[in-house]
């Protein structure tokens, strides 16, 4: 669908079961959606708000996603945080009816901002936490934001699962307790939404379906 066209929640659930009666791919390989965590659910509020500190994700406010990862400055990626960066998009996000493209001349003002700017750094971060992604600038309605950041811990923090898990939070991914139906933060069914989450998680099949059904 396209991001305009913002389903109620239940037309989305049904969607999301309809899709894992659908065989995809050559080897026709059904995915099944076990819960519906794409924002905003029963369990979340319906506006998307902005500020690091929010700790509430947003849908992405179109199919075609332009990140940038900082270059220069006190939130540099170093090259093995960019190679995280590049493998999780890749393997995870390519494959989903999300469109990401790389933009080499990020726009931090105005209309049509880079969507997912992503850091390395620690600035701000709760001591307990690795990674924290938060809306800077909102969308068209309640739902989307223009413009996300992305910012990991560096010293090894910037890992393939994490990566997924902080840009599943970019365009709209919550953790299993604001599912619907909720789920434990731990369950594995959850893919890279899983938390705490491991260094090699990938986006799993659940994750995938809600992607789509949005998208």
């Amino acid at each position: 669908m396209s991001s305009t066209d913002r389903r109620p929640l239940s037309r989305r659930i049904t969607a999301v079961a309809a899709a894992a009666l659908i065989p995809l791919g050559a080897a026709g390989v059904a995915w099944a959606a076990t819960t519906d965590n794409m924002f905003p659910t029963a369990y979340t509020g319906s506006y998307c708000a902005t500020g690091m500190g929010v700790g509430q994700p947003c849908q992405t406010d179109d199919r075609e996603v332009y990140f940038y990862m900082d270059s220069s400055g006190e939130y540099e990626l170093e090259s093995p945080d960019r190679a995280a960066v590049n493998s999780a998009i890749d393997d995870e996000y390519r494959p989903t009816d999300l469109a990401f493209h790389y933009d080499s001349s990020p726009v931090f003002s105005g209309d049509g901002e880079t969507d997912i700017i992503y850091q390395e750094g620690s600035t701000g971060l709760p001591s307990n936490l690795d990674g924290i992604t938060w809306c800077n600038a909102k969308g068209h309605d309640n739902k989307d934001c223009d413009q996300q950041y992305i910012r990991i811990r560096g010293n090894g923090h910037y890992t393939h699962g994490l990566t997924c898990h902080e840009t599943g939070h970019a365009v709209g991914l919550q953790h299993g307790d604001w599912a619907s139906p909720q789920l434990s933060r731990t369950d594995t069914r959850l893919g890279c939404m899983v938390t705490p989450v491991g260094s090699n998680a990938g986006l799993g099949a659940n994750n995938r379906e809600n992607i789509n059904a949005t998208y």
